[in-house]
């Protein structure tokens, strides 16, 4: 959380103030836009049936990169587009931001075929990128400090309000039609330009530093991009086929070539220095193996009601939505408990609870809808779960890290998540393959819900590494800190407090 204790922000564009008159008013426009990029994620998973219905010769391999390639786009630009930002302004960064999301959202809805869209979905999450750094550290930038803290908790509920929201407001739209997904981003946009414009004040970093590393960027959405092709595509080129074999040799050498360049570029999209950083380290593998299990989840269980129960797109955001909504209220249970019980431990039992859902819904779930009794035991247990690791995980990256990196830290944790989404929905499709009947498709999807448990209760075993040693490391040295100031909230800090 956001120390509200911290001094104004530096480095504001000439002629604005650190901190503007009418607080209250930037925070709702800039927390709308968060809530906008954050509701498009639940949104079109509730959409990926209908969508594929419209597209009927799209394979579910083909619809994955609906998903796919907004999540890799997102991961690798997040660090690079923040950074720009910071240095040459934020507000022109999310209004940019904002103006390609929705014009991208358009697109979207007005797409007549499957890649089509799939680019679109490119550019939206390019949008995404930018819009949701700058959003923060605008705010950061124009609220008084005494009222950071709050200020930084209502922008990041609002993330979880669009969790909650999301299935059923997705359920409501795709009653219509699919486009209205996308659709409604468009007044939301519009609003949100013309308040930009009008009452939020711009800043900037006042020490411009390097142009970030976009080079690299390029090389890790090639690489992740690659690995997901072949996961996805491995069901119907086989395993040993000479195409999945060289999906993986440039994962390998695009991922080679993105270390290469981390080591050597002055702005790398992740430091390694910070990899030295035992809680950060293991925070990041914790968040990509705990995100693999969470991209899968909850698209297995609206690909399961919507194609084995024929449920609607409403009803299954109507039965979608309890697990969201028990995240924020076990987010503050575990918030409560963090003061007694271990970061590591806290996150190893929400990633071990969510392990166990996956176990309730596959042992229980038949051909006859049952909610009630088959999928919504687990789904509750899930929900709790993420609720108690996924802030915990969050929040414990930066610990550890100087007040300098914790920017750039929570950004990289959350860029490994984005990347654990990614091969979460990969290793679905791998796994459920073209089943024919019934029978086939209930052992399929009893091995996508076997991988999301296994995969959770290996992000238990790796929370523990989590726990921070108390003291924190120079990343320039290695060497330990006597001491360190508290996480900033200054603007230069946009991502330190992102999604915590």
């Amino acid at each position: 959380m956001v120390n509200s204790s911290q001094p104004q922000p530096s480095g504001t564009a000439p002629g604005s103030t650190p901190a503007t008159s009418r607080p209250g008013l930037v925070l709702a426009i800039l927390s709308v836009a968060a809530f906008m990029a954050s509701l498009d994620l639940f949104i079109v998973n509730v959409a990926f049936d209908d969508i594929g219905h419209d597209f009927s010769s799209a394979s579910l391999s083909d619809l994955s990169w609906i998903l796919n390639g907004y999540a890799i786009t997102y991961a690798a630009l997040l660090v690079p587009l923040g950074r720009l930002a910071d240095r040459y302004g934020r507000k022109a960064g999310f209004l940019l931001g904002v103006g390609l999301f929705t014009v991208a959202s358009a697109a979207c809805a007005a797409s007549t075929g499957l890649w089509l869209l799939v680019f679109f979905r490119v550019l939206q999450a390019v949008g995404a990128a930018l819009l949701t750094p700058t959003s923060l550290g605008l705010l950061l930038s124009a609220t008084p400090a005494q009222r950071r803290a709050r200020a930084v908790r209502i922008w990041a509920a609002s993330g979880a309000l669009a969790a909650a929201a999301g299935p059923v407001v997705g359920g409501l739209l795709v009653s219509a039609s699919w486009r209205w997904v996308f659709l409604v981003n468009i007044p939301i946009g519009i609003v949100a330009l013309i308040a930009t414009v009008r009452y939020v004040p711009d800043s900037r970093d006042a020490n411009r530093g390097p142009i970030p590393d976009l080079a690299g960027a390029l090389l890790l959405v090639i690489a992740i991009g690659s690995l997901a092709l072949g996961l996805v595509k491995a069901p119907s080129w086989g395993w040993l086929s000479a195409d999945f074999i060289t999906t993986m040799v440039v994962a390998a050498l695009g991922l080679a070539l993105f270390w290469y360049r981390s080591l050597h570029h002055r702005a790398p999209v992740v430091e390694p220095a910070l990899l030295k950083v035992r809680a950060f380290a293991w925070s990041n593998v914790t968040a990509l193996l705990f995100s693999i299990g969470f991209a899968a989840s909850l698209l297995s269980n609206i690909l399961w009601m919507q194609q084995i129960w024929h449920y609607s797109a409403l009803r299954t955001g109507l039965a979608v939505a309890p697990g969201p909504l028990m995240v924020p209220i076990f987010a503050a249970v575990g918030q409560r408990l963090a003061s007694r019980v271990s970061v590591g431990r806290l996150a190893a039992a929400g990633c071990l609870l969510f392990g166990v859902g996956a176990v309730l819904v596959l042992t229980r779930v038949g051909p006859t809808p049952n909610y009630a009794e088959e999928i919504l035991p687990g789904w509750l247990v899930g929900g709790i779960g993420v609720g108690l690791a996924l802030p915990t995980i969050l929040s414990a990256a930066t610990i550890d890290l100087p007040a300098a990196r914790a920017a750039t830290g929570s950004a990289v944790v959350n860029m490994s998540r984005q990347v654990g989404t990614v091969l979460g929905v990969s290793i679905l499709v791998a796994l459920l393959g073209v089943p024919h009947g019934y029978l086939e498709a209930h052992t399929a999807f009893q091995r996508v819900w076997w991988a999301i448990a296994i995969s959770a209760w290996v992000a238990a075993v790796t929370a523990f590494g989590m726990t921070p040693r108390g003291q924190r490391v120079d990343v320039e040295t290695s060497a330990p800190l006597e001491s360190e100031p508290q996480h900033g909230t200054s603007a230069s800090g946009v991502r330190s407090a992102m999604l915590r």
